[in-house]
Formats: structure tokens, C-alpha cells, sequence
């Protein structure tokens, strides 16, 4: 069953963001996420009271391969990079059988 990460990113410092970008990628990559939706063009239909500056969904084998990714040392470097200059809300999701 496929693995999905969900993430909700408010950028504070977008030349600081780069620091984190110029990390993150690879340790997706290596994770094997397939990037299936980013955008900054975001319409709240429900719920947030002020829409995210961006939306990012990626999907994985598995939901144990997506949790893998995001506690692995190579993303925990990565996200110190953004925790200084980014707030986000990220959720890992089991997709249908």
C-alpha cells in the first residue's frame, strides 16, 4: 500500500528556505518520493484561516517508507535548515488498498 506525506509550509526567510531545498531533495530521492503535487496557488475551501504559502504531496512505496524518509539522518539535517526560516505542518498517510 502506497505511503503519502503532506506537508503545509509558511516560508518566514525564502533565502534561508533555499539552505533547506538545497538538502531535502536528495533525501527524498534516496527515500524514493515521487512528487505528486506542489504549488503556491492555493484556494482554502475549509478549515485553515489563512492559506499555507505553499502545499506539497509526495508519494512512497509505503507508509513505512514515508515515515523512514522523514526520520532519516539525512532529512533531520535538511529540516534544521527550514525549522529557522519555515513553520510546517506535515502529515504521513496510508493510501487505499
Amino acid at each position: 500500500m502506497k505511503g503519502y506525506w503532506v506537508a503545509f509550509v509558511n516560508i518566514n526567510d525564502k533565502a534561508k528556505y533555499q539552505d533547506y531545498l538545497a538538502l531535502a531533495p536528495a533525501a527524498l530521492q534516496k527515500y524514493g518520493a515521487k512528487l505528486l503535487s506542489r504549488g503556491e496557488d492555493i484556494t482554502i475551501i475549509e478549515g485553515f484561516n489563512t492559506p499555507p504559502d505553499r502545499a506539497v504531496v509526495f508519494e512512497f512505496e509505503s507508509y513505512d517508507k514515508a515515515l523512514e524518509c522523514y526520520h532519516s539522518p539525512e532529512y533531520q539535517e535538511a529540516k534544521k535548515h527550514r525549522s529557522d526560516c519555515a513553520s510546517a505542518n506535515i502529515l504521513i498517510m496510508n493510501g487505499l488498498k
